[in-house]
């Protein structure tokens, strides 16, 4: 039985469910006669198929119950795949199964081949997208395989970079904390025909001033107390490699100049020496703060703005790339899980509804903080907004397609209908539909009295 893959059959009719489990023998058929039932041998067995009856205990003769456990079953488990078995006049009931999330319909009585077919496409699609998942979840080789994005702007920045990277010219990337300055920076790199040289990175907010000199420029034995040997600074170990400058906003005025003169003649000194050092380095630099304005206050050399400037590349937060916010939770939860085996964990819809709502100050580093949180917090193998630190949103807030679809009709409508002042024929004319349409629609949002 453990060879066989579960499925659930969920059926209040005993002769029936009896019938089924013999039809179905290649699997191995779990049976549940109520909602309670049904629930408790998902969690237990995982199916990845489910056939069931609309029509359960209490009220056998409407769908109530059983459209409530396809919408409990999804939540528990989004990839299970529920065939709704219908009787021959339960159309709509079937088409509304379907709006919530079911994989298909099957109207009674039941032909064993027919529904055996279905079955079985369901399971082979679970099975490939299971394996897509795990190949999606496989780390890149790429140098940029470490961005996860599906966002119009994120991917125009990917391109971006990939253009650049083949290139010499000093790039600048700017954007908020943890939106992945350095993950970009590395990919310059990786994508250069430097690749074979260092990638060298320093943060000018996180050294002390009086140290930074000689942390980028080096320094000669004896140059100072405490200077026992002759030191390579970090732009001399980039030669032929790429130096990452983080946070250069936060580079002090003194060093600006150096800088400055440094990237116009790539020749250096050590601190204490007279010898100029040729060095060849391809300069990538990142701030979040607003170098234009640092300039009008003279806090930051136009000049050096202008070099370091050659080729500008804006990242967006996190709070505007759309969809990125659920597609990087789902990826950090996997990471993660797999980490502190944790074994396979789902992200239940309040999470991924909070998640989405949520605007993300920190972005994605704030969102890998909380994923790792909620992996190691949560109980059992699903995850809520609450083991993310994140409140649920409202029902308000987790609309379907299906909702925004209808509000924004009913709103056509409306603008339509006072615009040609209830005239139906010029209505329906000037939204491209015809009137036996515009009355269907006037019907469903309670429009009718109002066109009169």
């Amino acid at each position: 039985m453990s060879e066989r893959p579960p499925l659930l059959i969920v059926e209040d009719d005993p002769a029936l469910l009896t019938q089924m489990s013999w039809a179905f023998e290649q699997y191995a058929p779990v049976s549940a006669g109520s909602r309670e039932e049904a629930l408790a041998q998902v969690r237990r067995h995982r199916p990845a198929v489910v056939t069931m009856d609309l029509g359960l205990p209490p009220e056998p003769d409407e769908p109530t119950e059983g459209l409530r456990l396809l919408q409990e079953i999804l939540s528990a488990a989004p990839d299970t795949k529920v065939i709704v078995l219908t009787g021959q006049n339960d159309h709509a009931h079937a088409l509304k199964a379907i709006a919530l999330g079911a994989y298909d319909f099957y109207s009674k009585p039941f032909q064993s081949e027919l529904l055996a077919l279905m079955i079985e496409r369901a399971f082979r699609l679970h099975d490939l997208q299971a394996e897509n998942r795990r190949l999606q979840a496989k780390p890149s080789s790429g140098a940029l395989g470490d961005l996860l994005t599906r966002d119009p702007q994120m991917l125009k920045v990917c391109s971006t970079i990939e253009k650049v990277a083949a290139t010499n010219a000093t790039v600048m990337l700017l954007g908020e904390s943890g939106t992945g300055k350095e993950i970009l920076a590395r990919a310059v790199h990786g994508l250069s025909t430097r690749r074979e040289g260092r990638f060298v990175a320093i943060n000018c907010a996180a050294i002390p001033e009086n140290l930074l000199e000689s942390e980028l420029f080096g320094y000669e034995k004896g140059a100072f107390t405490g200077a026992a040997k002759q030191t390579p600074g970090k732009i001399e170990l980039a030669h032929r490699g790429t130096l990452f400058l983080d946070e250069i906003g936060d580079l002090p005025a003194a060093l600006q100049a150096k800088i400055l003169r440094f990237l116009q003649d790539r020749m250096l000194e050590r601190l204490g020496g007279r010898q100029e050092i040729a060095v060849d380095v391809r300069v990538v630099c990142a701030t979040h703060q607003d170098l234009r304005s640092m300039i009008t206050q003279g806090r930051f050399r136009e000049d050096l703005y202008y070099r370091l400037a050659e080729i500008v590349v804006s990242i967006p937060p996190l709070r505007s790339r759309s969809g990125d916010a659920a597609l990087l939770a789902h990826a950090f939860v996997r990471q993660y899980a797999l980490e502190h085996r944790r074994g396979s964990l789902t992200l239940l819809a309040d999470a991924v509804a909070a998640i989405e709502a949520h605007a993300w100050p920190g972005n994605v580093r704030e969102l890998q903080n909380c994923a790792k949180r909620a992996v190691i917090m949560a109980e059992g193998n699903v995850l809520r907004a609450a083991d993310f630190g994140l409140a649920a949103p409202g029902a308000g807030d987790a609309r379907t397609l299906r909702d925004v679809r209808d509000e924004a009709e009913r709103d056509a409508v409306i603008r339509v209908l006072s615009r040609v002042n209830g005239n139906l024929s010029r209505a329906a004319e000037l939204l491209g539909i015809s009137r036996p349409t515009l009355y269907d629609l006037l019907n469903r949002f309670g429009l009718k009295e109002a066109s009169r």
